[in-house]
């Protein structure tokens, strides 16, 4: 399997650290507000590389963490006349719900939060200060990136280039105009801790380094994220973790590209964004998930309404391709196989191997996609009622199996109701007693209730629309 490894600018061969198990740490939200659809993307995409290598046989010990004290989460809170832990707790609590839509897997998900761990940021500062790598200022604590000759070394950009590329605030407490804040002081109507340099807070960087350590290790097989955190924020966690270890902090880092909206990043500074709640009020959100995957990580998507039809429609297919299957094997008998009996096994397997292959090429889930419609594809221009049980069984099995890889087509069929069952019960008697116009004044009233019949060789099928 290869990733590509923002830190070297190229695909690498992934060698997890142990052989039987990954380490791997995605930055969370701040939980000031429902998640966007943009921020819904590292969380999709990297759920799918979880659940990919553990499909290859790793353990996958993964955390996802919460940010729950910043400035965004303290303007909340005083707008609202809440606390910070209030609006935190609040917006978690909504965090799970759009995560069960998206199909996320929280069940094996850690998620530590940032003030849960003041104690281990307030010792992993005190080593950063003890070392010579940090500096005390009037209550402020400050990393010193003069400190380090490969600061930039993730952004591929040297101080000079990134003080003329940003917004630096100026700071007369500050060495130096690119040195980012540890432990910001008490500032009235703020929430804060006891520290050595007086009550305070935590800046935004440290505590995804500090959780990180403290979970899974001083060197990580995975850190992940989206593109724009690349600076400041996890070259500033390479710069105060391995100043502290000595040790390299993560051997891989995973960047995804933005979901943009007209072109223009989404994000909530920009007030362009479309959280997942509300898509989530006219589409399921499996769908939006199908439409992250249905491009390549590392590549911008910029999202439209349309997308998400286009999405939905490619979805559909898949659940369609998957009901024949289901239904082929209800109707379907075991049987010898003939050769070309067998020549269809090897051709499943083929399409199972197109998969693996493209999964295996820095998590190209838009070709997998691919191999699933052809798979469907193939089994509905060659599979029949006639075809053995054993095929049909081997094709569904694949679809499901490889399905799961990606985290789609896993909801149930949802039971018609008794009333529905019954017209279609009645149609197929008007039918078999040549009474159409019967028959198709049941079609309508059915396709007036949102179900439309579709009479096929293999017997009268439904769906929903």
């Amino acid at each position: 399997m290869k990733l590509y490894n923002t830190l070297t600018r190229k695909k690498e061969d992934f060698k997890p650290i142990r052989e039987d198990k990954v380490t791997m740490y995605v930055c969370g939200p701040t939980v000031y507000n429902y998640i966007h659809v943009g921020n819904a993307r590292p969380f999709v995409v990297f759920d799918v590389l979880r659940r990919y290598l553990e499909y290859k046989g790793y353990e996958v010990d993964y955390l996802l963490n919460f940010t729950d004290i910043d400035d965004k989460m303290i303007k909340r809170a005083n707008e609202e006349g809440k606390t910070v832990k209030e609006v935190a707790d609040r917006f978690i609590g909504e965090y799970l719900i759009d995560a069960k839509g998206l199909n996320l897997k929280e069940e094996t998900t850690r998620h530590p939060r940032a003030t849960e761990h003041i104690d281990d940021i307030i010792e992993f500062i005190k080593g950063l200060v003890d070392k010579g790598y940090a500096y005390s200022a009037n209550g402020d604590v400050y990393f010193d990136v003069t400190k380090l000759e490969d600061y930039g070394k993730l952004s591929k950009k040297n101080i000079e280039e990134l003080i003329s590329g940003a917004r630096v605030q100026i700071n007369e407490n500050k060495r130096h105009p690119m040195d980012f804040v540890l432990w910001k002081s008490e500032k009235p109507g703020e929430p804060s801790w006891d520290s050595p340099w007086g009550k305070g807070r935590p800046g935004w960087h440290i505590e995804c380094s500090v959780m990180a350590r403290k979970y899974l290790g001083d060197t990580i097989d995975i850190h992940a994220g989206g593109e724009d955190l690349q600076f400041p924020h996890h070259e500033n966690e390479i710069a105060q973790s391995e100043s502290l270890t000595g040790k390299p902090f993560a051997n891989y880092w995973l960047h995804n590209g933005m979901i943009n909206n007209q072109n223009v990043k989404m994000s909530k500074s920009k007030n362009n964004f479309f959280t997942v709640r509300e898509i989530s009020k006219e589409f399921d959100l499996e769908i939006i998930r199908f439409l992250i995957l249905s491009g390549h990580y590392r590549k911008p998507i910029n999202f439209s309404r349309d997308l998400v039809i286009q999405a939905k429609n490619g979805l559909d297919r898949l659940y369609n391709g998957k009901k024949n299957l289901e239904h082929l094997m209800d109707v379907c008998e075991d049987k010898e196989l003939t050769d070309n009996d067998k020549d269809m096994l090897k051709a499943i397997e083929q399409f199972k191997a197109q998969f693996i292959e493209s999964m295996d090429d820095d998590l190209n889930t838009p070709d997998g996609i691919t191999a699933l419609f052809e798979l469907v594809k193939y089994a509905n221009s060659n599979f029949s009622h006639e075809t053995p049980k054993s095929v049909v069984k081997k094709a569904y099995d694949v679809l499901v199996e490889l399905s799961n890889v990606l985290g789609i087509l896993s909801k149930q069929e949802e039971l018609l109701d008794e009333e529905i069952m019954e017209l279609i019960e009645k149609r197929n008697e008007a039918r078999k007693n040549k009474n159409y116009e019967l028959a198709d004044k049941i079609r309508d009233e059915l396709k007036e209730k949102g179900i439309i019949l579709q009479d096929t060789p293999q017997g009268v099928k439904w769906k929903r629309v």
